[in-house]
């Protein structure tokens, strides 16, 4: 942040909307519990994570095999010329020996892939000792999301045995550990809201029984994979594997609408009771909505049907732009989409964010992950309100006297824990973080 002394202004500097594939990686591994994630790279590789990633996901820790505690072969120089084999399989025998743990996953970086360690013969030698997976996550490869696609492509091929179908359990894909910042209180809305039909959610992040719950992915009857793009590629290869059908959403469900939505959606795939799944949403949405009613003095009297401008991944932007406008009755200006999603998947962005938003203002559709480029795209708008990244803070009140409230990643000026925008109440959570940034004289 670069603060001219001269004239006060405050402006964002360029910064990362995520980070490479072994900080995706590695974040996967210790989004697992039990999981020790060991590293072969530079030194700077994961400590970098703790900064980039795991502090800009909501001010969050690495846990106890993060930040300084997680091993790494720490190459040189000297590995470059001789190879790091040697020292990768002394860090292995270690690390087992040392960190307390039931499941290992050795994350190769850049520079192995480059002088071509063979870290699968390495890894393999102690894959009768403890459960073991090698990760190849090259940083050069991608991105985190891409990390935490390669983190599941690795248990696929390396962990996972089949299993018989589990009826009424499902795995839930799309939602990336640190990267989307309320990752952890989605995971437990989704897992809860599932129970209420009688669905059993196989959550693999966050759960005590981490490694029992990767190692049952093959039993579940069907995948469901948040996100226009992030974990399709899992999804797909689980498909041609273990038979598993998979069901796409843009987006965890935010509010009733889109929750309801999705219910019967599942519930249509996997031939539920429509009584049970249908008495069980008329009750939420009766909730939800007479919860809503306060909120709208606050509202009415604040911003009554303002402009919004979203700057966010697209998975966030889709849940969040589609409750603003299609349950709060506001005015979407311009989208924003930080995570670049490849080309062919973007007409399906477009078309959530067009066709999906029951109102006559369509928002401007821009993809772009440069920070001064969102900024310029920001300029000589309508929008009163922006739901963006802690990049953006700065500038939206003393640029476009909006108020501002960060929603995805990078979130460095909020600590988020457990909550969450998902579900029926995920909405109301919403709209208490951003009416309360301007509500009341004191």
């Amino acid at each position: 942040m670069a603060v001219n002394e001269e004239n006060r202004a405050v402006s964002a500097l360029e910064a990362p909307r995520y980070s490479c594939a072994l900080g995706g990686a590695h974040s996967a591994a210790l989004a697992l519990y039990g999981a020790v994630p060991i590293l072969h790279s530079g030194a700077g590789c994961g400590l970098g994570q703790l900064f980039g990633q795991h502090y800009a996901g909501g001010q969050n820790s690495g846990g106890p095999q993060g930040t300084t505690n997680t091993p790494c072969s720490s190459l040189v120089e000297e590995h470059v010329i001789f190879g790091g084999e040697n020292k990768l399989r002394d860090l292995i025998k270690s690390s087992i020996e040392i960190m307390e743990g039931n499941f290992y996953t050795v994350i190769s970086g850049c520079v192995p892939s480059l002088i071509g360690d063979d870290v699968d013969s390495v890894v393999k030698e102690f894959s009768k000792q403890v459960p073991i997976v090698h990760v190849k996550a090259a940083g050069f490869t991608g991105n985190s999301y891409h990390g935490y696609e390669l983190f599941f492509d690795a248990v696929i091929d390396q962990l996972l045995k089949p299993l018989p179908p589990e009826k009424g359990l499902v795995n839930i894909f799309g939602i990336v550990p640190y990267q989307h910042v309320f990752w952890k209180g989605d995971l437990k809305t989704i897992k809860q809201t599932l129970a209420s039909i009688g669905v059993k959610a196989n959550i693999i992040f966050t759960e005590f029984n981490g490694l029992e719950n990767l190692q049952n992915i093959p039993a579940a009857e069907l995948n469901l994979v948040f996100s226009p793009w992030h974990g399709h590629t899992v999804v797909k290869k689980l498909a041609e594997k273990f038979g598993t059908p998979f069901l796409e959403f843009p987006s965890v469900p935010v509010g009733p609408k889109q929750t309801s939505k999705f219910l019967r959606k599942l519930a249509q795939e996997l031939k539920l009771r429509d009584n049970v799944v249908e008495q069980y949403i008329a009750a939420e949405e009766k909730i939800t909505y007479r919860f809503t009613e306060y909120l709208g003095d606050a509202l009415i009297l604040g911003f009554p049907h303002a402009y919004y401008a979203v700057v966010a991944d697209s998975a966030s932007a889709i849940g969040i732009t589609q409750y603003l406008t299609n349950e709060i009755g506001y005015l979407a200006d311009i989208v924003i989409i930080t995570d670049n999603p490849p080309e062919e998947q973007r007409h399906i962005i477009r078309e959530e964010l067009s066709e999906g938003l029951e109102s006559a203002v369509k928002p401007e559709i821009v993809f772009e992950i440069d920070s001064h480029l969102i900024r310029q795209k920001l300029k000589n708008r309508s929008f009163l309100v922006l739901f963006a990244s802690s990049l953006e803070k700065h500038i939206a009140g003393e640029e476009f006297s909006a108020v501002h409230l960060s929603v995805a990643f990078p979130v460095l000026d909020r600590l988020i824990m457990e909550r969450s925008y998902a579900g029926f109440h995920g909405g109301l959570a919403l709209m208490e973080d951003y009416v309360s940034k301007y509500v009341g004289p004191l």
